[in-house]
């Protein structure tokens, strides 16, 4: 434990000063006195499933995050593993559900907000009540795709990246929503958070590069229209952190003021034996991230793999 508290303070540490430090000078030039008032804990890619003892894993994440104090836990999708493949059936979707209710039951007095994963839809059961994004919400208690809410001076934006034909985009309605959401809080810091990255790294170590380039990035590693985005944050300067998963893999990335943190799988190798002989996907190990926020619109995060700090 003593180890982990070190690593705590050095990774806080660096992270503030290599992502936040314009925002540390803007706090002192205005006189306010810098303060956290949030802290949050990131999950995603959970895949829940009753094999390989992957709930009693999971409940032991859950139990590190309580440790962590945190306000918020942010769920990015996949909740479950998975509802989307065509030989699915309904009693699968159910125990799926079932192992999912029954984990964080032990987190249920921290407030969770979810958004949708690709793998969370079940597409088989047309008119059954657990069909499609409807079952999804029902299941994650959830009135709606795409919100947003406010705590603590921030302002969190929750999306869907499952466009109903281009998957890694939003329809015309829920573009046009974020856009007015967006300029509706110019007032307070935001962070977004989406299944698919609006922007990251992962897409070029997770592809075969061409023998000669250049590296060709699928759409599913970045938001399609991710030019769409970067012209909205250009112009509305509060987008401090745009949240993801989805890839398994863990980056960040710093682009004209905004930073894109695409973190690792809960679930790692989908709980399976990874390319380490036991859970990671490409050296990235099963995890969840920590952030502070604080009242300037600074922020710091770190990567937890609970996993290696259990052992």
């Amino acid at each position: 434990m003593k180890r982990r508290d070190l690593i705590k303070k050095v990774g806080l540490a660096a992270g503030t000063i290599a992502l936040n430090k314009p925002m540390a000078a803007m706090s002192a030039v205005n006189g306010h006195k810098k303060q956290k008032v949030l802290r949050i804990a990131h999950i995603t890619d959970v895949h829940i499933r009753p094999e390989y003892n992957a709930v009693a894993r999971f409940k032991k994440c859950l139990e590190m995050i309580r440790k962590d104090n945190v306000d918020l836990i942010l769920n990015g999708g996949d909740s479950i593993y998975a509802a989307d493949y065509s030989d699915i059936k309904k009693e699968r979707v159910l125990e799926l559900w079932s192992c999912w209710k029954d984990s964080v039951a032990l987190v249920k007095d921290i407030p969770m907000y979810s958004v949708l994963g690709n793998h969370d839809m079940w597409w088989q059961g047309k008119g059954d009540e657990l069909f499609g994004k409807p079952g999804v919400l029902k299941m994650l208690g959830l009135q709606n795709n795409y919100y947003s809410f406010d705590k603590n001076g921030w302002h969190f934006i929750m999306l869907d990246s499952n466009h109903p034909k281009t998957p890694g985009m939003l329809d015309d309605e829920q573009w046009n929503w974020f856009v007015q959401d967006v300029q509706s809080h110019q007032d307070k810091p935001t962070l977004i958070m989406s299944h698919y990255p609006l922007l990251s790294c992962t897409g070029i170590t997770d592809n075969k590069p061409e023998a000669i380039g250049p590296f060709k990035v699928e759409g599913s590693y970045n938001h399609l229209d991710i030019m769409k985005f970067i012209e909205v944050f250009n112009h509305n300067k509060n987008i401090r952190i745009c949240l993801s998963g989805h890839v398994h893999l863990l980056d960040k990335v710093w682009y004209n003021g905004v930073s894109y943190l695409c973190n690792g799988a809960t679930s790692g190798f989908w709980w399976e034996p990874g390319d380490d002989g036991k859970s990671s996907y490409k050296q990235t190990e099963p995890g969840y991230s920590l952030l502070n926020l604080y009242n300037d619109g600074s922020f710091d995060d770190e990567y937890i793999k609970y996993e290696t700090l259990i052992k």
